[in-house]
């Protein structure tokens, strides 16, 4: 086994780790409120996946729309995770990846509505728009903290409700159809709907627009000279400025990129899945991006597997619930477990750390330095 594939393996055994012990704490939760506790759990486990049966007319498919549901939880999930996962790379923990949806989401309607083109161009020119007011809003609590340091957990989160009301307003006073039953916008014309690739679901090519996100947020963090930065100032601030990085600068453009994937999040929603906006479009999504960064250890060739294993669940919950006596907040549970197996995993090196230094007297410590100095 080669030295650079030892963290892969390692970080791959870590995560099934955890997955596999929350799942299993799953189980017996769901034993303890559940009268069939295996056929609940085997709905959380299995119900995303299509049905092949046989009929008068051979092989049949059921249960595709399941499937398909899967794909666009996941699809939504990858993207904010890499939006997550760009920015806490660089050492900043944003939490406005909720408004950069619900402002993306407004700048694809509002192109969608209000401009007539041709499917190709309406659909590059709205994905644009929601990426670029994305990249704004995220780009705002970047600037705040890297010039005059504000607290960008704080500025990004009074940003979200600011981003989150500016929707509504809009769409409740200018945007609204008045012949709806609910407060939505007109369905979109078909040149601004994203089209579908899968039949019987709602999956769209905003799945094929995802991997091309991951391939460039791959590439951007790992092959380039601004992701070069990112990952030193990240891992260091200091030595980051002494080395020559215009830090400030790094710091507000972790935030923009990342607004610009939380922003092409919020355009899959109305675009892809919805073909409107609505009230409430998202509905948390972008705070549970932040698990799937965690999952993935801000890693963007990991962040897909984390998506999809996230969306497995929401999607499974979802069955789960509809199928069992078991609710949704059982799933609810094991995503929390999940949360804190991982914040335990990262805070295993630091408690080796502590406890050696419990053991060892500081004359033990001073002589352990002085060996070392002398070996130098």
């Amino acid at each position: 086994m080669t030295e650079k594939r030892k963290p892969f393996l390692l970080d791959l055994l870590r995560i099934v780790t955890v997955i596999i012990v929350a799942l299993l704490l799953g189980f017996l939760i769901t034993v303890m409120v559940s009268e069939e506790p295996v056929a609940a759990f085997e709905s959380l486990l299995t119900g995303p996946f299509p049905k092949i049966s046989m009929g008068e007319a051979g092989l049949q498919l059921k249960g595709i729309n399941r499937f398909g549901n899967w794909l666009e939880d996941s699809i939504t999930l990858i993207l904010v995770g890499l939006a997550v996962a760009v920015v806490f790379r660089a050492q900043q923990f944003s939490l406005g990846a909720e408004g950069q949806i619900y402002i993306g989401a407004l700048a694809a309607g509002i192109v969608s509505l209000f401009i007539s083109a041709p499917l190709a161009i309406h659909i590059g020119l709205a994905l644009i728009a929601a990426a670029l007011a994305g990249f704004i809003w995220g780009w705002v609590p970047g600037v705040l903290k890297a010039y005059v340091n504000a607290d960008e957990i704080v500025s990004t989160l009074m940003l979200n409700v600011i981003a989150i009301q500016i929707y509504r307003l809009l769409l409740t006073q200018w945007l609204r159809n008045p012949d709806a039953g609910y407060i939505a916008t007109e369905f979109f014309p078909e040149t601004a709907v994203l089209p579908i690739i899968i039949p019987g679901t709602r999956v769209t090519i905003a799945l094929i627009l995802t991997v091309a996100a991951i391939i460039g947020t791959w590439f951007l963090m790992m092959r380039t000279p601004l992701g070069y930065e990112l990952r030193v100032v990240g891992d260091n601030l200091k030595f980051a400025e002494y080395g020559g990085v215009n830090t400030k600068r790094t710091i507000a453009l972790s935030m923009a990129i990342s607004g610009a994937l939380a922003g092409l999040a919020g355009a899959h929603l109305s675009m892809g899945l919805l073909k409107q906006l609505t009230l409430n479009i998202s509905l948390g999504i972008g705070f549970e991006g932040i698990v799937v960064a965690l999952l993935a250890r801000n890693d963007p060739k990991a962040v897909p597997l984390a998506g999809l294993f996230y969306g497995y669940l929401r999607t499974g919950a979802q069955i789960m619930e509809r199928s069992s006596d078991v609710t949704r907040e059982v799933v609810l549970i094991i995503q929390a477990i999940i949360i804190i197996l991982i914040t335990a995993e990262r805070m295993l090196p630091l408690l080796q750390e502590w406890w050696k230094k419990r053991r060892h007297s500081p004359d033990e410590l001073i002589a352990e330095a002085q060996e070392a100095a002398d070996v130098v």
